[in-house]
């Protein structure tokens, strides 16, 4: 699990690969990671070519320290196959992650863990392309321990909760909006599950899309509820949305600055001998300090 590349996932931004303007503008972007998509928001007519246009995109774009994903459609499509070797073989080392959509099981995932697993042998890759995953199926959620565990390239697990509400029959009006009369929040199980399988492993968990852009109070509250249960970022469909996903996944100015000052007095007292130390009132043991920890290693990587 220490190996695995620590990646900034705060806003995740979907972009066509069939448009070379949003693709331009996706770079431009403040996301931290662009997913070029090769599945829903690509026509079948428009797949091949699609493939493409993100090769050159990724070959020859400025990124910056943008994380470049690339979704594919799944398995049990007549694209699958084609998007692995096309992408690799076009722009593998310029590219950090593939995003599998719809497994059912382990099984599913490994079929492209071994793939790219061949394709970096053949091409003398210097750097393994990792996998993020999306839990969109009734029976990934049953099987996503087991999905999580099943290779050391995994890195992400996202929450899909559009195709998710289809496979369980939820009515809801909204992707990732709310669902009529129910009374709470009725995605807090998924995605504690989710969150939990990803955080056994040293894995991100990230939220899905919510459908309504122009809602960025429902967008904001969503966010939050995905942050609570400990994942690290959520979807941006729309460009409007990247702000606030940045904004409720990173750690205020003024929680940054307490944590430093926390883990300071630990450190001081520590030297001193002390298992605990107190702070404005605040007893400051082996337990606070990883909650600190938390926050102060989310500013290192966020660069804040």
């Amino acid at each position: 699990m220490s190996n695995r590349p620590r990646r900034a996932r705060r806003s995740q931004l979907s972009v066509p690969g069939s448009s070379e303007k949003m693709l331009q503008k996706a770079v431009e972007s403040a996301a931290d990671h662009v997913f070029c998509d090769l599945e829903d928001a690509v026509a079948p007519s428009a797949k091949i070519e699609a493939r493409q246009k993100i090769g050159w995109a990724l070959n020859n774009l400025d990124w910056g320290r943008k994380v470049r994903c690339v979704r594919i459609n799944d398995i049990t499509t007549e694209w699958c196959h084609d998007d692995i070797i096309s992408i690799v073989e076009q722009a593998g080392a310029n590219l950090d992650t593939i995003m599998l959509t719809k497994p059912y099981t382990a099984a599913d995932v490994l079929f492209l863990d071994r793939m790219l697993g061949q394709l970096e042998k053949k091409l003398k890759l210097e750097r393994r392309i990792g996998l993020e995953v999306l839990i969109e199926e009734v029976q990934a959620l049953q099987n996503v321990e087991e999905i999580a565990g099943c290779t050391d390239r995994m890195e992400c697990l996202i929450f899909g909760m559009g195709d998710y509400s289809a496979s369980q029959g939820i009515d809801t009006r909204d992707i990732g909006g709310s669902a009529g009369t129910y009374p709470g929040d009725i995605f807090h199980y998924a995605r504690f599950r989710i969150a939990m399988a990803a955080r056994a492993l040293g894995l991100d968990a990230v939220d899905g899309p919510f459908g309504n852009f122009k809602d960025e109070a429902g967008y904001r509250i969503e966010a939050a509820r995905a942050r609570s249960l400990g994942m690290v970022g959520k979807w941006a469909i729309h460009p409007s949305q990247i702000a606030p996903a940045l904004d409720v996944f990173s750690p205020s100015a003024k929680d940054i600055a307490r944590a430093r000052r926390l883990e300071a007095a630990y450190r001081e007292g520590e030297a001193k001998g002390l298992g605990a130390v107190q702070v404005d009132g605040v007893m400051i043991d082996v337990v606070i300090l990883r909650m600190v920890r938390n926050t102060l290693e989310k500013a290192e990587l966020f660069g804040l």
